[in-house]
């Protein structure tokens, strides 16, 4: 029969060994969780960085508009200016 400190040595190695298992189940696990968390993290800023592309492109096409706006107004103007300035001279010439 065993020993009562041989007894305890093999239950205090077993579960040390125990122990260890879990421990290296536990590194697993964190690495996984850590690799998965890289990820999202890593989707999350490319998804913020497209939403800012997509903001200042946003901007962008708003402020062409709004020139585009102004421009055609400008055209329209000077179109019609043109237009009566140019029958002002005939109306002179005919006099």
């Amino acid at each position: 029969m065993a020993s009562r400190a041989e007894r305890f040595k093999k239950a205090a190695i077993k579960a040390a060994k125990t122990a260890r298992k879990w421990a290296v189940t536990a590194a697993r696990e964190a690495d996984k969780l850590l690799a998965y968390a890289q990820k999202r993290a890593e989707t999350e800023q490319r998804r913020m960085r497209m939403k800012a592309a997509l903001a200042r492109t946003g901007k962008v096409l708003k402020a062409v508009g709004r020139a585009a706006i102004v421009a055609g107004i400008a055209a329209g103007i000077a179109s019609a200016r043109a237009e009566s300035r140019a029958r002002k001279l005939s109306k002179k010439a005919k006099r």
